[in-house]
């Protein structure tokens, strides 16, 4: 009776990595618009900043906007060929310190909060470019990016309301989860 419950398994099992779509150039629109939820590192990232900027900031949906463009920026560059050194790291780190800041629930400047987002979202996106490769591709892995912050936005505008200890939860959940995928690179 194991036998074909292995078989089955082994059938439907497929590779785990990363990063989704290395080596294809021909992924269109739906296959970028699922890419950023095929990683627990692009899916945690997105929602951090849309969880973030709707508990610290007064204009909630400036630092999504600006992660969403550096993020096109980022994928357009690195269809075109610009290879940014240590793209996974910074990735890993993105996911910790934006749980870190949802976290401990830091306000910064309009501005500075944009910098930093968009800092990462350049990584990012210079991870999703070099493995999409298509501009349909990335207009799906933008839309998708968009989706993601408006839910993060739609979590921290829940708990923004509620005890401080949700936030926090939320975001040492996040900051948890950044830490792993930082020691896994290591």
């Amino acid at each position: 009776m194991r036998k074909p419950i292995t078989v089955l398994l082994g059938v439907a099992a497929v590779p785990a990595m990363a990063h989704t779509g290395h080596g294809s150039e021909t992924l269109g629109f739906i296959a970028g618009f699922a890419h950023p939820f095929s990683g627990l590192d692009h899916l945690l990232a997105m929602l951090a900043v849309g969880l973030w900027s709707a508990t610290t900031a007064r204009r909630i949906w400036l630092a999504p906007l600006c992660f969403a463009a550096v993020l096109l920026a980022g994928a357009l560059l690195a269809t075109n060929g610009l290879v940014l050194p240590a793209v996974e790291p910074m990735i890993a780190a993105s996911v910790l310190v934006l749980g870190l800041l949802v976290m401990a629930r830091v306000r910064l400047p309009e501005a500075v909060a944009a910098l930093v987002v968009g800092g990462f979202a350049l990584f990012h996106g210079a991870a999703h470019g070099s493995e999409l490769g298509s501009g349909a591709a990335v207009a799906g892995m933008v839309l998708a990016t968009a989706a993601l912050h408006t839910v993060g936005i739609a979590i921290g505008l829940a708990v923004k309301s509620r005890e401080p200890w949700w936030q926090r939860g939320v975001g040492a959940g996040i900051v948890a989860a950044g830490a792993g995928l930082t020691l896994n690179l290591i």
